[in-house]
C-alpha cells in the first residue's frame, strides 16, 4: 500500500484532524508568551493571504490592494471597540464594510482586463494612506487608534496571549474551512474556469464578470476578518497598517506559500511573520535584499511555492529509485524475441517444399 493511498482512507483522515484539534487545543497552555504571539500574527496574516488568494490564485484575478481590507477591518474594529459597541456587532462590521466597499469597487473594475484591475487594486492602499491621515476624528490621524479587547476573562483562568491565541485559531479555522468548502464546491469550478479561458467560461454560461465581482467581494470580506484579528493581537492601527510595501508583502507570501492552496496560505502567512524577523537577525540593514533573494529562490526551485514541496521531493525520489534501477527517461525497455526453430527453417515454407519435390 502506497502513503498516498494510506492518507486517502476516511479514519486515516479523521484521525489525523483529531490529533490537529487536540494540538491546537493544547498548544498555547504550553508554549511561551513570544511563541503565542507569534503564532497568533501568523494566523492572522494566514487569512489576509487566504483572501489573496481567493481572487488570484483561484480566481486568477490580479489584486494589490488587498491590505487595503486588512486595515479597513482594523480600523472598523477599533473604532467600535472606543465606542463601546457589542463585540459580536463589531466582528460583522469588521466583515461587512470591507465586503461592501469591495463589491463596489469590483462591480466597476471587473469589466477590465488584468493589468487595468491591477492599476484599480494599486490605488487602493495608495488612497488609503492619506485618507486616513485625514480622517483624524475617524481614525486617529498619523498618530493611529488603539483599542484592546481581547483580556482574557477571569473565568478562563488563561492569560492574555492565550486567550489571543484561543480566538485566533477559532476564527481563522472557521474561514479557511468556509473558503475550502467555497473553492472545492460550484464558485471554485467557476473560478477556476474563468481563470483559464474567460471566452470558454462565457459559452459554458458562465458569467466572467459576475465571477470576477464574487471573487473580489468574498476576498474583501476575508480582509475583514484578518482586520479584526489583526487589532485582537496587535490591539492598535495606523495609516501604516495599509501602506503599499504591505501589499507587496502579502502578495510575495502568498506566492512563496503556494498560489491556489489552502495550505498555501498557511505557509505564506508563516512567511510574512517570520521571514521579516529572521532576516532582521542576519543583517537588519539588508532586510528587503534578503527578503527578494529568498523570494528568488523559491520561485526558481519551487515555482509552486512551499506547498509543492513534497510533490517536487516525492518526483525526485521516484527518479532516483528509476535511476538505480536501469530505468531512467533515457532508457530502452526492449522486448526480447524467441531464436527461429532450426527444423522449420531446413524444412521451409510449404511451398518450397513442393518445389523441391
Amino acid at each position: 500500500m502506497s502513503v498516498t493511498s494510506f492518507f486517502q482512507k476516511t479514519w486515516v483522515r479523521w484521525a489525523l484532524v483529531i490529533i490537529v484539534v487536540v494540538l491546537l487545543a493544547v498548544a498555547p497552555l504550553m508554549m511561551s508568551v513570544l511563541t503565542n504571539q507569534t503564532l497568533a500574527r501568523i494566523g492572522v496574516f494566514a487569512v489576509g493571504v487566504l483572501g489573496l488568494n481567493v481572487v488570484m490564485g483561484y480566481a486568477g484575478q490580479v489584486s494589490l490592494g488587498q491590505i487595503f481590507f486588512v486595515g479597513l477591518g482594523a480600523y472598523i474594529t477599533a473604532y467600535g471597540v472606543l465606542h463601546d459597541w457589542n463585540i459580536v456587532l463589531v466582528f460583522l462590521l469588521a466583515c461587512i464594510g470591507p465586503a461592501v466597499v469591495g463589491l463596489l469597487i469590483a462591480l466597476a473594475a471587473a469589466r477590465l482586463g488584468g493589468l487595468a484591475i491591477a492599476m484599480v487594486t494599486i490605488a487602493l492602499p495608495i488612497v488609503g494612506v492619506p485618507l486616513a491621515k485625514r480622517l483624524g476624528d475617524l481614525t486617529g490621524g498619523s498618530q493611529g487608534l488603539s483599542a484592546s479587547f481581547t483580556a482574557a476573562p477571569e473565568w478562563s483562568g488563561l492569560a492574555n496571549d492565550q486567550w489571543q491565541l484561543y480566538i485566533v485559531i477559532l476564527i481563522t479555522a472557521i474561514v479557511f474551512l468556509l473558503t475550502r468548502n467555497l473553492v472545492r464546491g460550484r464558485y471554485g469550478r467557476a473560478f477556476a474556469i474563468v481563470k483559464g479561458n474567460e471566452a470558454v467560461a462565457g459559452s459554458m454560461g458562465i458569467s466572467p464578470y459576475w465571477y470576477k465581482v464574487i471573487a473580489f467581494t468574498v476576498a474583501s470580506l476575508i480582509g475583514g476578518v484578518a482586520g479584526f484579528l489583526y487589532m485582537a493581537v496587535v490591539q492598535f492601527t495606523s495609516p501604516e497598517t495599509m501602506s503599499f510595501a504591505h501589499s507587496i508583502t502579502l502578495l510575495a507570501s502568498m506566492v512563496i506559500g503556494g498560489a491556489a492552496s489552502i495550505v498555501g496560505s498557511l505557509l505564506g502567512g508563516a512567511y510574512y511573520v517570520l521571514v521579516p524577523q529572521l532576516t532582521n537577525i542576519v543583517d537588519p540593514n539588508a532586510t528587503a535584499l534578503l527578503q527578494g533573494a529568498i523570494l528568488l529562490i523559491v520561485l526558481f526551485v519551487l515555482p509552486g511555492g512551499l506547498v509543492s514541496l513534497p510533490r517536487v521531493v516525492r518526483r525526485l525520489l521516484t527518479r532516483g529509485r528509476a535511476g538505480r534501477s536501469g530505468r531512467g527517461p533515457g532508457h530502452l525497455q526492449t522486448t526480447p524475441t524467441a531464436a527461429p526453430d532450426p527444423s522449420v527453417a531446413a524444412e521451409g515454407t510449404p511451398t518450397e517444399r513442393q518445389g523441391h519435390a
